[in-house]
């Protein structure tokens, strides 16, 4: 039987989410309503006109049946054009797989390609999930480890150290989760060199792309997709909750330049999923669709770097109780909380904040540093992660109620042993 370690992050927050009064731990740009999502398009339906039409007008009169197995053809072509802007020879939609999330998109990538003895090097920090699945597969994992000392920056001698005979893929995460940290294109492109080198597939997780708040897109280091450097052997995960702020539509995908890649994922689909649902295949559509999707990133970004500006802010005014590195990218902030120059017990101090204030973040070493399975000993104490893209006045009220026990609270918690 595969067992499989539980998902700490998913099992904190169901059972802490209902007990908040300020949940500051949402990694999801503030979702929006249809009827605001119409707003914000220029573009008219074509088959009505209006530009307020969001779903075409047969849709009411179409069969609710599942629909295509692997997603819409005009949802998985229009995928496959934005992921060929930058490329000589198009996608097309034989490129691209529709999934319920990325979670689904990820879950499908590693049973579609990965096997047992198969060594798997992991970004690291990041989602439990790109280094628990393959684990529980059977795989070796190693950890690319990163550090806020170095910035979160990856050490690309330290990735050709990793490399084994029978490692098979290299695991990325862009923007990342929890840190916020982007990989730079200089180093995604000696990542891609590295594993094109040794005949290494990579995955990479991108679904906090393309919302990039601290970066433009004039940056000689602007972050892009991997489906871009002109590797082949490379395959990629996103979804419209992120960035795209509908979370509510689940609409995810995987896409590869290699389709023998997306047919080993597309393999295992039928064992997890029928179809997904035509209705929320129709929002996502309609949201990617270039007179909506560029509007709906403007609305986004500036969120976050408004929010985020109010985080530096709460930083900057309490540097005796926590320090950063500041995000470049994505939705999610990671901070750390000491005393004395040591790290805070992060499981204490959110059980604290939480009783005290209702403010709810998410203790960084249990749901982000516990690589190695069930072990007292783990990663990354007296970290929390801190969600910045939603509301503004959600965030402040969570912000007050965290300054609020930084002068009250704060004394009753223990430091990391």
């Amino acid at each position: 039987m595969v067992k499989i370690q539980p998902f700490v992050l998913e099992e904190y927050l169901n059972v802490n989410g209902p007990k908040a009064t300020h949940n500051i731990t949402s990694s999801c740009a503030l979702p929006i309503p249809l009827d605001e999502l119409k707003l914000l398009s220029d573009n008219p339906s074509p088959s009505t006109n209006d530009k307020n039409d969001i779903v075409p007008a047969d849709l009411l009169s179409r069969n609710m049946d599942y629909g295509p197995p692997c997603g819409t053809e005009k949802l998985r072509s229009r995928l496959a054009s934005l992921y060929s802007v930058k490329l000589s020879t198009p996608l097309s939609a034989e490129n691209v797989l529709i999934t319920p999330g990325a979670s689904l998109a990820n879950f499908l990538i590693f049973y579609g390609l990965c096997n047992r003895g198969d060594h798997v090097i992991c970004h690291y920090p990041t989602y439990q999930q790109l280094y628990t699945q393959p684990a529980a597969l059977g795989a070796e994992v190693s950890f690319w480890r990163t550090k806020g000392e170095d910035n979160w920056t990856l050490d690309l001698e330290a990735l050709k150290g990793m490399i084994k005979e029978n490692t098979k893929f290299i695991v990325i995460n862009n923007p990342q989760n929890p840190t916020g940290a982007i990989i730079p294109r200089s180093t995604l492109e000696s990542i891609i060199e590295i594993a094109r080198e040794h005949s290494i597939t990579v995955i990479s997780d991108e679904v906090y792309r393309p919302l990039f708040h601290s970066i433009t897109p004039a940056d000689p280091e602007f972050p892009p997709s991997v489906m871009s450097l002109g590797y082949e052997n490379v395959i990629v995960s996103g979804s419209m909750s992120k960035a795209y702020s509908l979370s509510g539509v689940r609409v995810g995908w995987l896409a590869s330049p290699n389709v023998d890649l997306v047919r080993a994922c597309e393999a295992w689909r039928p064992y997890t999923i029928i179809s997904v649902s035509q209705l929320d295949q129709e929002i996502a559509h309609y949201a990617l669709d270039a007179g909506c999707l560029h509007n709906l990133l403007k609305r986004n970004t500036g969120l976050a770097r408004h929010n985020l500006g109010l985080l530096a802010g709460f930083i900057e005014q309490h540097r005796w109780a926590c320090d950063w590195v500041k995000p470049v990218g994505g939705t999610v902030a990671f901070v750390r909380f000491s005393k004395m120059g040591k790290p805070v017990d992060d499981v204490d101090f959110c059980k604290k904040l939480l009783e005290k204030e209702g403010v709810l973040v998410v203790p960084g070493s249990v749901c982000f540093g516990n690589g190695g399975g069930d072990g007292d000993e783990k990663d990354y104490k007296g970290y929390v992660r801190i969600g910045f893209a939603m509301e503004t006045q959600a965030l402040e009220r969570g912000l007050e109620g965290l300054k609020a026990f930084l002068k009250d609270g704060f004394e009753n918690v223990s430091v990391s042993q």
